[in-house]
């Protein structure tokens, strides 16, 4: 007896991709079925970058369809499509940009800028198509990370070519100035700077914009607000309780201004001792889940104060891209897939289906 669609759907719905909590059908991942007699074919299209686990998805389809009396040959394979998400209300979509993630953090020195060079590479690692844009036009730190000299190239006069490291495109006013050179500049030539670096940029067909944000809740972040079409904002802290009242305060301001927050992770949590393992809470303990229980939003992860990030970083070597395999870059790694699902999450962006419409005198 041949094997109906309606079979190979009905046990489609007791698989739970792990990561998404979801089953297959609910998350409308299942393409292309075709039941042949005793034999299954279908992908699944994953809306999140999944380079690391489709292998296991794809395994616990097969061994799903695989248990079905009477069945054949089963062929699934496991893919991903990343779409753009919607924004806030009045801001367009920047051309050949799906998505773009704000890095924040109320404070300084809470390993911001570390977190969004290894979240950006992280999902390029997972296989997305991933630039990063250093928005602190006062102190860009994004040229050093990703270990990359020299300066922009423009083909037309009018835009710049991206810069590349360790495979994912970059952009940052460090490039054009001399690394010793302050810029002293007030409000208003940040904002400007800080648009014509995301806008004169030829960037190319990127899934994900990771934009890592200066400090604070100032002129940059409220124009990235208003200006810039964020899918969503990544607030980075310690769990010390003077780190919390500032990234509070950066919470809010994205929640005033329609920018979804997708989660919150805790830097520095723990450190372990190199010479003897003795685990060390030096900045308070679960500051940042408590804070997520506060606003109702996601804890994405906590991350230790680990001596070989900042080595790694400051020698333009993330730990991402340096050490793949290290039980820190697995954290990164699970921090971007948290990322990259809670965005898939988000309501689909239409705008680019509706057709301009001009008015003529004929």
């Amino acid at each position: 007896m041949a094997i109906s669609e309606l079979q190979v759907q009905t046990a489609l719905k007791e698989v739970i991709d792990p990561h998404t909590q979801k089953d297959m059908v609910a998350a409308k991942t299942v393409r292309n079925l075709k039941v042949d007699g005793n034999d299954i074919a279908l992908e699944i299209v994953l809306g999140y970058p999944a380079k690391s686990v489709a292998e296991s998805v794809r395994a616990l389809v097969t061994d799903k369809l695989k248990s079905l009396p009477g069945v054949g040959r089963v062929d699934v394979t496991v893919g991903w499509k990343i779409v753009s998400h919607s924004v806030q209300r009045g801001v367009k979509l920047i051309p050949n940009v799906k998505n773009i993630i704000a890095v924040a953090s109320g404070k300084g020195g809470v390993g911001k800028s570390t977190t969004a060079v290894n979240l950006a590479l992280a999902l390029s690692a997972e296989g997305a198509s991933v630039g990063i844009l250093d928005a602190d036009i006062y102190g860009p730190s994004q040229p050093t990370m990703l270990g990359i000299e020299g300066r922009p190239e423009s083909r037309d006069g009018k835009s710049l070519e991206p810069m590349e490291g360790h495979g994912v495109q970059a952009m940052s006013i460090g490039f054009l100035i001399d690394v010793e050179t302050p810029m002293v500049w007030r409000g208003p030539m940040v904002t400007q700077a800080l648009e014509q670096l995301l806008n004169d940029t030829r960037w190319r067909d990127l899934d994900y914009l990771v934009i890592d944000l200066p400090p604070g809740t100032g002129d940059i972040q409220l124009t990235l607000a208003q200006r810039v079409p964020v899918t969503g904002a990544v607030i980075v802290t310690t769990p010390q309780d003077i780190a919390l009242i500032d990234a509070r305060k950066g919470l809010k301001m994205f929640e005033k201004v329609g920018i979804p927050i997708i989660g919150i992770v805790e830097n520095m949590s723990i450190h372990i001792c190199s010479s003897c393992g003795h685990e060390e809470r030096i900045f308070g303990e679960g500051g940042g889940e408590r804070m997520c229980k506060d606003y109702g939003v996601e804890f994405l992860g906590a991350l230790p104060l680990d001596i070989h990030i900042r080595e790694q970083a400051d020698s333009g070597h993330p730990t991402v891209a340096v050490d793949p395999e290290s039980r820190i870059s697995q954290i990164y790694r699970e921090i971007a897939r948290r990322v990259a699902i809670k965005i898939a999450e988000q309501g689909v962006d239409h705008s680019a289906k509706f057709p301009n419409i001009v008015i003529q005198n004929t």
